[in-house]
């Protein structure tokens, strides 16, 4: 039986496996600061931080790790 893999993480795992830049997730940065998918996407807009598009999908995007660190350790 095959496992789904949820289409976010199987993007993201392609993306940190062909460059050097870490990425997350927008529901996993979210976590990382206690924020809802939703509440993370409005606070990415609001405090502009780096959107790395996907390909075929105007709403998706992934988000630098360097940076969610940085806030998280603020």
């Amino acid at each position: 039986m095959q496992v789904f893999e949820d289409w976010n993480q199987k993007v993201k795992k392609t993306f940190n496996a062909t460059n050097p830049e870490v990425v997350l997730t927008v529901t996993e940065a979210g976590n990382l600061l206690g924020l809802s998918k939703d509440q993370m996407k409005l606070y990415v807009d609001k405090n502009k931080l780096t959107k790395v598009p996907i390909m075929r999908s105007v709403h998706r995007y992934l988000l630098l790790k360097s940076e969610i660190d940085r806030i998280v350790q603020a």
